[in-house]
């Protein structure tokens, strides 16, 4: 009889799939993907700037849990596997270097535009990490990373473009709603662990309402930053509707359970839902 793979080697699988932050990694790598669909790539070229990112984005989670080792050991986060043991800060940081290496060459494999696009990307998950999330601006690296993310899937194309002004907007918007709602439920263990950024200054109640409102904006901004194609324009006013309700329904939630994801979740499916929505509108990214 043939015995199964060790216990120890599953857990860590576990631990290190856990560590990677698995559901920002997944909604940025299907965002990337949604782009990457709407500038028009081939299927190769579209694969290739999602693994790319997909890269990128492992390398940032996994660095995030190995920096931060110290300090959620010290708030006993339950939801950190190298708080709780269960793999250790060397192996997830050594995960996030070799994902870092792969990311590298995944975009230089695009070209030189692209490929620094979606390293610019990365960086700012990693500057993060590395201090700015304890400053005042610990929103700039969100703003830039997602507003970038537009101009990863424009750049790849046989004559690279850069993205509409509006794509790049909306992405930052995008970005600054994900890092609110993002840091929101942890603001107690971050303060306790000296780390200060935006929403920490802004409080727990206007961070809870600034969230969906950013997610508002940058949902509308989508709908209405291009040309509508022939006979759209009534649909997008239903849309608009529909995502100024959600975004007060996101204010209530987030000042009702402000310790709570659901916000995140939000932000992650109205974003898709607008990239959904510019699909069907046909109108083009660049």
């Amino acid at each position: 009889m043939t015995s199964g793979p060790p216990a120890h080697s599953a857990g860590l699988v576990r631990g290190l799939a856990l560590s990677c932050h698995p559901v920002p990694t997944i909604a940025v790598t299907a965002i990337s993907a949604g782009l990457a669909a709407l500038a028009g790539l081939s299927p190769a070229r579209g694969a290739l700037v999602v693994a790319a990112v997909f890269a990128g984005q492992l390398s940032i989670g996994w660095s995030n849990d190995a920096i931060d080792a110290a300090r959620d050991r010290a708030t006993r986060r339950s939801d950190k596997p190298v708080a709780q043991g269960a793999v250790s800060t060397r192996t997830v940081g050594i995960a996030a270097g070799v994902a870092l290496a792969i990311a590298v060459v995944l975009s230089l494999a695009l070209g030189p535009l692209p490929g620094l696009a979606s390293l610019a990307v990365v960086a700012c998950g990693w500057l993060y990490n590395l201090g700015l999330k304890a400053t005042v601006f610990s929103f700039v690296p969100y703003a830039i990373a997602f507003g970038t993310l537009p101009a990863i899937a424009t750049l790849a194309l046989p004559q690279p473009e850069l993205p509409a002004t509006w794509a790049v907007l909306a992405g930052a918007l995008f970005g600054v709603s994900a890092h609110l709602a993002n840091v929101l439920p942890d603001l107690d263990d971050d303060e306790q662990t000296g780390v200060r950024g935006l929403p920490h200054r802004l409080g727990q109640r206007a961070t809870a309402v600034a969230c969906p409102v950013l997610l508002g904006a940058a949902a509308l901004v989508i709908l209405f930053g291009a040309a509508p194609a022939t006979g759209a324009e009534g649909w997008r006013w239903v849309a608009a509707a529909v995502l100024l309700v959600v975004a007060g329904a996101g204010i209530l939630v987030g000042l009702a359970r402000p310790a709570g994801r659901v916000l995140f979740l939000l932000v992650i499916a109205v974003a898709l839902s607008a990239i959904v929505l510019f699909a069907v509108s046909g109108q083009s990214l660049s």
